[in-house]
């Protein structure tokens, strides 16, 4: 089997970029060793993140550093036997996380960010998925006033540079909004820009059905065993159905890619923040209308199709360990102290692993040393946001059209790889 294209990884990155090679006249074949979307981009709060501009940076204040070392919190957990081995992550994340260095990366950033909405929606019409969508933003509910206004302080920022629209809450607007909602929380946050989806799995499903709908194919392969094709034009990667040969291949494999890049001889520095779900169903006549964040406790409540998903922040860990849902445990004791939550949906809890660079940015673009080889990995928590306007820019940098974003702070040289 021959292709012009082989894409390897088929979460909502690797599905969005085959898309739009297929749309460009490229015959594809999208390649992952279990069906698509089933790793990192199967669970997640189901935002597209059109206000996060500013990515998520490594804590500063001495202060807050003691109080994460202490390891009992619900948006960071990490495992001491794997800290060895994060260190060259971490010490990097924390670099790059400094005040100066933060916000040159997020003016960097800001560009993708900006046409995420936009690229999904696109996507989510041609694919005929707009019942998964709801266009109403996202809320963070504040238990104290000095973090809320912090968190409006930045959204006045953002407002002014960014465009970004938000709405501040009172205590009383948000028992409105949320009757059911409980707890001493002073007010919230309303984003009002960004979507959500109510089953990220299936919009990564629909995606894929409108690849396939364009000739593409999906296929069940190995990407561990991509390698110059025999013909000496290309590569070749083995699946369920032969060997396939392409002219080009895009790595979107997430943080499995540095299982195929180190071997290719590049040694990008990617950590992983590992996170997990669980759903509920609401106890009684209880309805949760808004994803909603508790800021301060640091996890997430979102009304989806399979219930009420509650997600965690990130774990630390080596990305194939064991799960070990501290987190989980800790956010349904606390959760069930302000939404009246029933039994759990699911048998055990989710876990998948966000594949994250030290200066938080993906990694977009050609291979320094090969020809035909294209990176698209490295989204941390903003794989679902990203995936569309990733995929456009690779097909249009792959099949030598101008990207219609400039993607030289995305390049993977930026690495000395």
């Amino acid at each position: 089997m021959s292709a012009d294209s082989i894409v390897l990884g088929a979460g909502i990155v690797g599905v969005s970029t085959a898309i739009h090679l297929a749309r460009r006249g490229r015959s594809v074949v999208l390649v992952d060793r279990r069906g698509a979307g089933e790793e990192t981009s199967f669970g997640n709060a189901g935002l597209i993140q059109r206000e996060g501009i500013v990515p998520y940076g490594f804590p500063q204040e001495v202060g807050m550093l003691v109080r994460y070392g202490l390891n009992n919190r619900i948006d960071a957990y990490y495992h001491p036997t794997a800290m060895p081995k994060l260190v060259p992550f971490l010490s990097r994340y924390w670099w790059h996380s400094n005040e100066v260095r933060h916000q040159a990366i997020a003016n960097a950033y800001a560009p993708l960010i900006e046409n995420s909405v936009s690229e999904h929606a696109d996507l989510i019409k041609a694919a005929g998925a707009e019942r998964l969508i709801r266009k109403d933003g996202w809320m963070e509910a504040f238990r104290t006033k000095a973090a809320m206004d912090k968190e409006v302080a930045e959204a006045e920022r953002l407002a002014k540079v960014a465009a970004i629209k938000f709405t501040a809450l009172t205590a009383d607007d948000l028992a409105r909004v949320e009757p059911h909602l409980t707890g001493k929380f002073v007010g919230a946050l309303k984003w009002n820009d960004p979507w959500s989806v109510t089953d990220p799995h299936g919009l990564t499903m629909a995606y894929l059905a409108y690849f396939e709908s364009l000739g593409g194919k999906f296929v069940r392969g190995d990407a561990t065993t991509l390698k110059p094709a025999a013909s000496g034009k290309g590569w070749q990667v083995k699946t369920a159905d032969g060997t396939v040969e392409g002219k080009d291949v895009v790595l979107a494999l997430g943080p499995w890619s540095e299982d195929v890049t180190r071997t290719l001889g590049y040694s990008f520095i990617v950590g992983v923040k590992r996170g997990y779900h669980m759903h509920y169903a609401p106890a009684g006549n209880a309805v949760l209308n808004n994803w909603t964040m508790d800021k301060e406790r640091g996890y997430f409540l979102a009304p989806m199709d399979k219930g009420i998903r509650l997600t965690t922040g990130a774990e630390f860990a080596d990305r194939d360990a064991p799960k070990s849902p501290v987190q989980v445990e800790r956010a349904e004791k606390v959760a069930r102290t302000i939404f009246p939550l029933g039994e759990r949906l699911d048998p055990e809890p989710w876990m998948g692993a966000r594949p994250c660079t030290p200066d938080m940015m993906p990694i977009i673009g050609k291979a320094p040393r090969h020809d035909g080889l294209w990176f698209a990995f490295g989204h941390a928590h903003h794989g679902l946001t990203l995936g569309p306007v990733t995929g456009r820019l690779i097909a249009e940098a792959v099949t030598g059209d101008t990207p219609f974003l400039d993607m030289s702070a995305w390049r993977p040289e930026r690495f000395k790889a």
